[in-house]
């Protein structure tokens, strides 16, 4: 067995799970909250609100109160001395370490020191951070607890107080807590593995927290870790757990309301038995049990933590995962051999790293063979190769124990993984750690799909899609997409990419999976960090009574972001809508025991997905959170892919526009360039195979995207380079020239506006055959109405409009308006005409208050309005007789802005359009210049008017002296008396009284002479222009070529891309140029006021098509993006990065290709040399017996030949033998789990009991099994304790004895000191157990099965076999599902299991059944309450319902009830992975086989 926890000086115990995990009471504390990304997130970024100061007295304050720590409060001297020869008491501790009311007298004194009476709980003294002094600043997490702290506490500590989320994966590593060597190469496999697991799935490492051992190995892993460059992808958490008692200079960490930071000294030399904590582990759990110096106090501790912590769930997007427990083994020793014994009987999978010596290697050794192989002699000689140093200290008894821990976890293969070097194809740990937990969930049974389900989440939970891909999505499982929907869901939430994109490649229909309910969800589920989140909380604080999160609501921001020129992309709900899931947006995370995910799934009939285009719903919720993959993912999924491509780039754009974290700024405009530059793709793609269908594709109404078009969501984007495409630019070209031909020169256009019967010549071409033949009106209405030829009436209209202007102001500008000056006010009516026409142009039907914000958003327009404004405030004056004069003056100032206005006229000028451009972008560098100008020389004037003049009182002469005078200055005009060399009082007023002269500065009257310095004057003259004319005015010369250069490049595009509102803007313009335009202006009016006929956009700017027509043009261009998205596939291959980077990786695969062939070659040698070893040791032992029997002159006995040891398996054969072995062993059929070492119901522990010694003729000498009978509530009904012979000895055994039946189905068995012997051998255990008497204990196990039948009344086939269904019951608080029987009460027929099911009044009708069934088995049960002296054994009898229609089927529905609100009870499907006990699962095989069923 192995030894106490007390171990002598300089010995250590492996660290492990410890005994066997019970169950963790709660004290009092919430088991645990659970903490999402989205919380974890929101923390971060309220971290600054609050100091450091804060959270240490929030946990100074919460410590103390609720973990505690041990003390010894009774000095008892011990005979052993301390290290330091000082005396100790028995806890360890010396005198001077007690506290002061322990080394008084006790009225106890005297008594033996007892932990449980003499160490008493207080609260803790040692708890905060800690580091590690001279080894960098890392900052770790450390805590003293008592052992008896529940797990409870200690979780919520780790993940509210010390801010850990929960895990997706615990992994416990144990093995040898001393040093040991490991070859460099499976060093570098595991430290590389362990990591990568730990990092990729967000686990929790778990280690005994020394630098010692196993536990140095780990904490060497994460050092790499963390000094690689892949440590910015997150921290590897690792927690140790050691004993406080052992660490050595843990005086260090004592503060009583804690510190903040602890200094921890590693001091390995004087370290002495102690160990230190090892510097690389992040977190700390120093487990107190009052004592120094003993090792193991942690063991229990841990294991019932880990155990805590695989109980709980954790749920992100809907679905909810227990968090998944793996141990991870390297060497070791006994305490190993027990740690992993106890995890696998827990169900925890095992990794064995084989090589790494000790106990790894021995289970590696013998995880291949057969049970019925591992001897107590191999396991002999492995312990003496592998254990070579303590071989002399193994017993016959603990060898027997190790080889019946061994058979056991050998024996679940599927809780057991051996990863080997190189061993086929595994490279790294991770892998072999991911699939070991899969493998096991595999093992555990499930209904229907739900194993493999599990799986999936586990994979998804971990985000390791190449552990789906190689695991789960294989041939053999067929997944039917509505299974993935949910998985699919948690992938889009959590953002997992690949995941999505597996899902897509698996069958995944966007339409069947986008639904009302899950993109509700989805927005339900947005980060609480996005932008978008904050926008739609601001929508719903604005309206009243706190409503619930809508659909429209996301659409009201949507149209913020695209434009309110979109119409809105879901509708507001009406009152016959269907309900929404009543979730306010506050709480983001669905209630795990609320709603699930899967319900989401199951709509009604004739329910339709709600939206036209789930992938625009998809792609808008991905891109609104700036996830970049995800959204690459969907876009490449979408239809209407240009469109998508571009109001993304409109989206991201305005986002980034409040968007105050920078670096997400930078993503949002990266990503939107992005997504231009694919419409740019793909509509390139489209332009080269057919022009004028991809020019359909930009003017093509797109309903998906609120009826906008491309060119319009480009526009809105300000995407730049798609609009100065060339496509682009030839469909803005054929506008512009309407239903003219392109190649007509522009002096045939401006000669047949001179003369129009020209138009009849063939001097003008036109597009059109029609109009090309045609002669007269329709020739006329086609040429005037093209916006080029509207465009230059309207030059031509302006020319002579300013001319005339001109001549008004200069030349006929008389007190009464002439002629000509009437023109003008006409002229000036058509134009406000005109603009008004434009304020009320609304094609959108977007509302006069967007058309007005929209229409003062243009610059020319705001020019022109003030012009229109000016010009009024001119006729007003010009009105007035007494304001002639300022009339005239005003109207000269509006001429000025008349004439700017040509500046936008001739934007559509390929030279002067740049040109003008680039003089807008000056116009700011000259405001930014004056503002420093202004500066100087106000600063310059007001000094130099203060030292030259003394008191001005004029206020015209000050703004001269100070700003007027100081700026010609720059440009030469120095003052001529500032050095006083030209002073002449004659040219200035010395009192400053004439109006017309400045006065005097400061002068000898007397002399003549100035008075002021003039040195200072000229020092202050040459500073001034040194740095306005050579400093500032170079400034603006920089300036204003960086502004050259920088537009210059990019003027191409700005010119195209402001070119459009030109040519929409003539496009829809009245062809009669002003002031002729008040004709077209009247006949609106009438069309629109009078007729009230609504006013539409061109259709060459925005078309739309016939569903049919829509159709298929949305096919071609889809065709042509994965055209185009090959093209960039084959781009990014032929980059010389990815090429490198390609010749890299296959270099690298080729490498550990040829290492693993290498150790391959090297493993098969060895195992052929050691087998060869093993036939010679045979061959030289069989001889020598030869030898001696011939000296005895005799052949010897049959007994003593000896047998050669079988071969031992190929290499290329699995060691897990998971398909490949036999499914049973011979000599493994019975007394499996009657042998297992822990009686259920007690803490009573078997005597081991291997293999080879269950049969009671083989000999085992030193077999010495423990008695236990236990208490039952029933003592009138159960037999005698046994605890005494003489009431035994009245027991009648293979004969009836009173109502009970001791006679057993496998014939007499023996008796032995009056008590019966089990038929199938040793258990380890004598007495009766938890079993009612001794001998066999007589069930029924009622077998009710019926057909599976579909909807249509026919049986259910699979694998052609017929498909049965069997009647099943769960008891309360447990997992699996039962047959319906039992035990039966004395003299009684059913048994107790089936009562509590059935009615009363069915019961003689349920006998009748059970007459008429059909026994399928008879015999002994393999049943882990079986003894040594008792053990049970069943009758299976088989009723079954053929017909479905059978009244004795449909009576005992009727019947079916449970007494027990806990019990359920419902028909199971047959199959082999029903959750049932094993024992039952056999009896259930053998009804399947009765009938010929699917099994």
């Amino acid at each position: 067995m192995e030894p106490s926890t007390r171990r002598t000086a300089g010995s250590r115990q492996e660290e492990g799970f410890g005994g066997q995990p019970r169950k963790v009471v709660n004290g009092g504390m919430a088991p645990h909250l659970r903490r999402s990304n989205s919380s974890l997130c929101k923390s971060k970024r309220s971290q600054f609100l609050f100091g450091n100061c804060d959270k240490q007295g929030n946990l100074s304050s919460w410590i103390p109160k609720n973990i505690k720590k041990k003390e010894c409060m009774y000095f008892v001297e011990s005979p052993k001395l301390s290290d330091a020869g000082k005396v100790v008491c028995e806890c360890g501790y010396t005198r001077e370490q007690h506290l002061e009311e322990a080394t008084r007298p006790r009225a106890f004194q005297g008594k033996e020191w007892d932990p449980k009476k003499h160490v008493q709980e207080m609260p803790t003294d040692a708890f905060g951070d800690i580091v590690f002094t001279g080894l960098g600043q890392k900052v770790g997490k450390y805590v003293r607890i008592s052992q008896d702290t529940p797990s409870s506490v200690i979780y919520h500590l780790m993940t509210q107080h010390w801010g850990l989320d929960d895990p997706n994966l615990l992994i416990s590593v144990t093995g040898g807590a001393k040093d040991f060597n490991m070859k460099p190469r499976l060093k570098s496999i595991f430290r590389r593995g362990l990591v990568k697991v730990a990092q990729t799935t967000g686990a929790w490492i778990i280690t005994g927290g020394s630098h010692t051992g196993v536990m140095k190995q780990v904490g060497e892993a994460v050092r790499d870790f963390s000094l690689s460059s892949s440590y910015n992808e997150g921290e590897v958490v690792t927690i140790g757990i050691a004993t406080w008692g052992t660490v050595h200079n843990r005086d260090s960490l004592i503060h009583p309301t804690g510190s903040f930071p602890a200094e921890y000294i590693m001091d390995e030399e004087g370290q002495g038995h102690l160990t230190c904590l090892d510097r690389n582990h992040s977190h700390f759990i120093l487990v107190d049990d009052g004592t120094h110096g003993r090792y193991g106090v942690e063991i229990p501790l841990r294991a019932k933590l880990e155990k805590f912590i695989s109980e709980q769930t954790k749920e992100r997007g809907g679905v909810t995962i227990r968090i998944p427990l793996v141990c991870v083994v390297l060497e070791g020793g006994p305490g190993t051999l027990h740690t992993i014994y106890n995890a696998i009987t827990n169900g925890t999978p095992c990794v064995i790293v084989a090589g790494s010596g000790r106990v790894a290697d021995v289970i590696a050794q013998v995880a291949g063979l057969p049970i019925s192989e591992i001897t107590v002699s191999l396991i002999q000689q492995k312990l003496g190769m592998f254990f070579q140093e303590m071989f002399e200290t193994f017993t016959e008894s603990r060898i027997v124990e190790w080889t019946k821990k061994i058979q056991d976890i050998v024996r679940k293969r599927q809780l057991l993984t051996i990863f080997r070097e190189g061993k086929d194809g595994q490279q790294d740990v991770d892998v072999a750690i991911l699939q070991a937990l899969l493998k096991a969930s595999r093992s555990h049974d499930y209904f229907g799909h739900e194993n493999w389900g599990h799986q999936l989440k586990l994979a998804v939970a971990w985000n390791r899609v190449d552990i789906a891909r190689s695991e789960i999505f294989t041939d053999e499982w067929q997944w039917k997409p509505s299974e993935l929907h949910p998985m699919m869901t948690a992938a889009l939430i959590t953002n997992k990419p690949e995941f999505v994109r597996l899902f897509l490649e698996n069958g995944v229909q966007l339409k069947e999976f986008v639904t009302w309910d899950t993109l509700f969800y989805l927005y339900q589920n947005l980060e609480p960090s996005c932008l978008f989140h904050y926008k739609l909380q601001k929508v719903l604080a604005e309206e009243p009574a706190a409503p619930r999160l809508q659909l429209h609501h996301v659409a009201q921001v949507l149209r913020e972001l695209l434009g309110d020129f979109t119409q809105p992309l879901y509708p507001r709900p009406c009152s016959s809508d269907r309900p929404r899931l009543s979730l306010p947006l506050p709480n983001i995370r669905l209630n795990v025991q609320g709603v699930s995910l899967r319900s989401l799934y199951k709509r009604s009939p004739g329910h339709a997905a709600f939206t036209m285009d789930p992938v625009r719903d998809l792609l808008i919720w991905a891109i609104i959170q700036n996830r970049r993959e995800l959204a690459e993912i969907i876009w490449a999924q979408s239809q209407d892919c240009i469109a998508a491509a571009l109001a993304c780039s409109k989206i991201l754009k305005e986002l980034s526009k409040e968007e105050e974290d920078t670096d997400s700024l930078e993503e949002m405009l990266a990503l939107a360039d992005e997504y231009e530059q694919r419409a740019i793709g793909v509509f390139t793609e489209c332009y080269r195979k057919d022009e004028e269908r991809a020019q359909k594709l930009l003017v093509r109404v797109s309903e998906a995207w609120g009826k906008a078009t491309c060119l319009q969501l480009a526009l809105e984007a300000k995407d730049m380079k798609f609009v100065s495409h060339g496509g682009v630019q030839a469909l803005l070209t054929k506008v512009w020239w309407g239903q003219l031909c392109e190649d007509n020169g522009l002096w045939r256009v401006v000669l047949c506006m001179l003369a129009f019967p020209l138009l009849c010549t063939g001097l003008i071409s036109f597009r059109e055959r029609r109009l090309q033949d045609v002669r007269g009106l329709p020739r006329i209405r086609a040429f005037f109405n093209a916006p080029v030829v509207v465009f230059h009436l309207n030059i031509l209209s302006y020319f002579a409009f300013l001319c005339l202007f001109a001549y008004v102001l200069m030349v006929d500008f008389q007190p009464a308006p002439s002629g000509c000056e009437c023109l003008i006010y006409i002229w000036l009516f058509s134009l406000v005409c005109e603009e008004l026409r434009q304020l009320l142009y609304d094609p959108d039907e977007c509302g006069l208050m967007k058309m007005a914000a929209l229409y003062f958003s243009d610059f020319w327009n705001k020019l022109d309005i003030g012009a229109i404004l000016l010009f009024i405030a001119g006729l007003t004056c010009r009105l007035v007789p007494g304001l002639l004069y300022p009339g005239r003056i005003i109207l000269s100032l509006d001429f000025i802005m008349f004439c700017l206005r040509l500046m936008h006229i001739f934007t559509i000028s390929k030279t002067l359009g740049p040109k003008i451009i680039i003089v807008k972008r000056m116009m700011k560098d000259v405001f930014f210049f004056l503002f420093l100008l202004a500066v100087w020389v106000v600063s310059f004037g007001v000094a130099k008017q203060a030292i030259l003049i003394h008191n001005e009182s004029r206020v015209e002469w000050i703004f001269r002296g100070v700003v007027y005078h100081s700026y010609l200055t720059i440009f030469g005009q120095i003052p001529a008396y500032i050095d006083g060399v030209n002073f002449n009082l004659d040219q200035c007023s010395p009192n400053g009284t004439d109006p017309y002269k400045p006065k005097c500065p400061e002068s000898d009257m007397a002399r003549q002479e100035p008075a002021f310095p003039e040195w200072l004057t000229v020092i202050l003259l040459c500073l001034y222009l040194l740095f306005t004319n050579i400093l500032l005015l170079n400034l603006l010369i920089a300036m204003f070529n960086y502004t050259f250069q920088q537009v210059q490049e990019h003027t191409d595009q700005i010119w195209k891309f402001q070119r459009h509102d030109l040519i929409e803007e003539y496009q829809g313009r009245p062809p009669a140029p002003p002031p002729f335009i008040l004709l077209s202006h009247l006949h609106l009016f009438v069309r629109r006021v009078v007729l009230k006929i609504p006013s539409r956009r061109h259709r060459q700017l925005k078309d739309k098509l016939e569903k049919n027509e829509e159709a298929a043009l949305l096919s071609w261009e889809m065709y042509l993006k994965e055209s185009y998205l090959q093209s960039q596939q084959l781009q990014k291959k032929q980059r010389p990065e990815q090429k490198v980077q390609d010749i890299s990786e296959k270099v690298d695969t080729m490498v550990d290709l040829l290492e693993m062939a290498r150790l391959k070659r090297l493993g098969s040698m060895e195992q052929r040399l050691v087998s060869l070893e093993e036939q010679v040791a045979q061959t030289t032992r069989a001889l020598h017996w030869v030898v001696k029997s011939l000296r005895a002159s005799g052949f010897g006995s049959e007994e003593g030949v000896p047998t050669l040891v079988p071969q031992k398996v190929s290499e290329g054969q699995d060691p897990e033998l998971d398909r490949g072995q036999k499914a049973e062993d011979p000599g493994d059929a019975y007394h499996v789990n009657a042998r297992h070492l822990f009686y259920p119901g007690s803490s009573v522990l078997r005597f081991p009991v291997p293999n080879e010694k269950v049969p009671w003729e083989v000999e085992f000498l030193i077999y010495d099994p423990p008695f236990h009978t236990a208490d039952r509530r029933d003592k009138d009904s159960v037999d005698p304790m046994g605890d005494a012979l003489e009431p035994l000895s009245r027991i009648s055994y293979n004969a009836v004895d009173g109502h009970l039946d001791r006679r057993s189905s496998h014939g007499t068995y023996a008796v032995r000191d009056g008590l019966p012997l089990n038929p199938m051998g040793r258990t380890g255990l004598r007495g009766r157990g938890g079993l009612s008497c001794f001998g066999p204990n007589h069930t029924l196990q009622p077998v009710i099965t019926r057909w599976k039948r579909n909807q249509d009344g026919a049986i259910c086939r699979k694998s052609i076999k017929k498909m049965l269904e069997v009647l099943a019951v769960r008891p309360p608080l447990s997992e699996h599902w039962a047959l319906p029987g039992g035990s039966r009460e004395p003299g009684e027929t059913l048994p107790r299991k089936l009562k509590q099911v059935l009615r009363r009044e069915f019961w003689p009708s349920f006998e009748n059944l059970l007459a008429q069934g059909t026994e399928v088995y008879k015999g002994y049960v393999d049943d882990p309450r079986n003894t040594d002296n008792a053990w049970i054994e069943t009758v299976a009898v088989s009723i079954h319902f053929p017909d479905q229609s059978d009244v004795e089927l449909k009576r005992l529905n009727s019947h079916l009830h449970s007494c027990d609100t806990g019990m359920s009870i419902r028909w199971q499907v047959v199959d082999r992975r029903i959750p049932l006990y094993a024992n039952h699962k056999t009896i259930l095989q053998k009804v399947a086989a009765l009938f010929g069923a699917y099994y």
